[in-house]
């Protein structure tokens, strides 16, 4: 399905300056799609739905829900009120919304509501990151605080809370990004922001100390997974 709206989130390429969220986003929403082996997928906050390529062999079905006009869209709605009913959906999207949202609590209450027994709730955050209003942009997490909400908010067999990319690529992507920004009228910006991703790729890769959300790190992004009592 290369043909899919979205190619360019689920194959970054290494010259984006926000390469270093997306290839391990969708790395890891690969791995999440091959776990069981027929769900119904709920996409909250859909867009394009990028990853329905992801989930299509499996998925009986695949549900986009979004706030603003989208005729890619089944459903219209907000992460603090899905439109659907309670414990209807296997697997549950959220992808770089709950930086956006109004009611972050609500959110996470709602995303446990829609998931059924034994499902699971996949969900993607920024840690350190440019601000980026589309439209509003209101929130920030650490680890800790990032599973605070999941955990004080719901009720859940477990959650698990880990870093999408490390402080070098963190670092690598705040430097591409303003590089990309000096340069964006011209091709200039490619090869200094695909050689500051592999520097930082390579980086996290050798020194573990990097990887991990430790005193001093700077993470971009966060992967939740967090699964329902069955």
């Amino acid at each position: 399905m290369s043909d899919w709206p979205g190619e360019e989130r689920r194959r970054p390429p290494l010259s984006s300056p926000t390469w270093g969220i997306r290839a391990p986003l969708a790395a890891w929403l690969q791995e999440q799609a091959a776990v069981g082996a027929s769900y119904r997928v709920l996409d909250v906050g859909c867009g394009r739905k990028p990853y329905y390529p992801f989930f299509a062999e499996r998925a009986t079905e695949y549900v986009g829900v979004d706030m603003v006009e989208n005729p890619v869209a089944e459903l219209r709605g907000t992460v603090e009120d899905i439109p659907v009913g309670d414990a209807t959906f296997d697997v549950v999207l959220c992808t770089q919304v709950l930086e956006h949202c109004d009611d972050p609590v609500r959110a996470v209450q709602e995303l446990r509501r829609v998931t059924a027994p034994g499902g699971r709730v996949l969900a993607s955050t920024h840690g350190t990151w440019v601000y980026h209003p589309s439209p509003v942009d209101y929130w920030r997490w650490t680890h800790t605080g990032l599973r605070r909400l999941f955990d004080e908010n719901a009720e859940w067999a477990a959650v698990d809370v880990r870093p999408g990319v490390g402080t070098a690529g963190t670092l690598a992507m705040l430097l591409g990004t303003y590089l990309d920004i000096a340069l964006r009228r011209t091709a200039l910006s490619r090869p200094p922001v695909w050689a500051l991703n592999r520097l930082g790729a390579a980086l996290d890769g050798r020194f573990p100390a990097l990887r991990d959300p430790v005193p001093g790190s700077l993470i971009a992004n966060f992967h939740v997974v967090a699964t329902v009592p069955s």
